[in-house]
């Protein structure tokens, strides 16, 4: 679960152009995505919390469950390692490697078990070359450059009254908007394909299954409120460069 984070904050409230040196009204849309961030990632760990307490009938841990996933989907090349923290899980495609955190990997939860078909989720999809993760990777460096220069170039826009400077900086925050925009059908994917080989190779149960689901679906949520956020940013900027060509 790649994650980027470009929230600009430090540079809104300077609250230049027509604002003046007042609040900037428009620092409300980054209030509301990080209101919707903040409740997206508390569902998740609400819901994950629940069914990490509810231990799979077929008592599998987490990086059990993956290496039956995997081998159920053909796939004998990928390695599952264990990493520190919490919900810290990710497929590694440069390596083929399956990263399963603490919460995860020696766990024989529900939850676990759903998490870490999720993950392999992304390796099938690496394996068919599902057409949004390649175009994710893809895009990976030019949204990582554009979420990290994009605002230090709109802030010069904005105190040189340059155009040009507040438009690069626009174009570049798109990158970042426009990698999350296609992460969102990639990890909604990965669950899709996850939940069917559970099913399928009768890993969870249908009690199970429909806690999985419950678990997978909030974890969707946290993407669908980043790509949220990200958009209300990049709203943000389009307003606040509006303002600027005004004056």
């Amino acid at each position: 679960m790649f994650l980027l984070s470009y929230y600009g904050y430090g540079y809104g409230g300077y609250g230049y152009g027509r604002y003046g040196y007042m609040f900037d009204p428009t620092m409300l849309l980054v209030f509301a995505g990080l209101l919707l961030s903040l409740a997206a990632s508390a569902m998740v760990k609400n819901t994950f919390g629940r069914y990490s307490k509810v231990r799979s009938a077929a008592g599998l841990t987490g990086a059990a469950a993956a290496q039956r996933v995997l081998h159920a989907a053909g796939i004998y090349d990928v390695a599952i390692e264990h990493i520190s923290g919490s919900l810290t899980d990710h497929y590694d495609p440069r390596t083929k490697t399956l990263r399963l955190s603490d919460s995860t990997y020696g766990s024989n939860s529900v939850a676990a078990v759903c998490v870490a078909a999720h993950e392999c989720g992304h390796a099938i999809q690496h394996q068919v070359h599902y057409a949004p993760l390649v175009l994710r990777s893809t895009l990976v460096p030019a949204a990582n450059f554009g979420s990290t220069i994009s605002w230090p170039i709109f802030l010069m826009g904005l105190i040189f009254s340059m155009r040009p400077l507040l438009m690069l900086g626009i174009l570049l925050f798109s990158l970042a908007v426009l990698f999350q925009l296609v992460t969102l059908p990639v990890e909604l994917n990965a669950s899709k394909r996850a939940l069917r080989v559970l099913e399928d190779g009768h890993i969870l149960g249908d009690q199970e299954l429909a806690g999985g689901r419950k678990v997978l679906r909030a974890a969707a949520m946290t993407y669908v409120a980043g790509l949220a956020a990200s958009i209300l940013q990049l709203l943000r900027l389009i307003i606040l460069a509006g303002g600027r060509k005004r004056d």
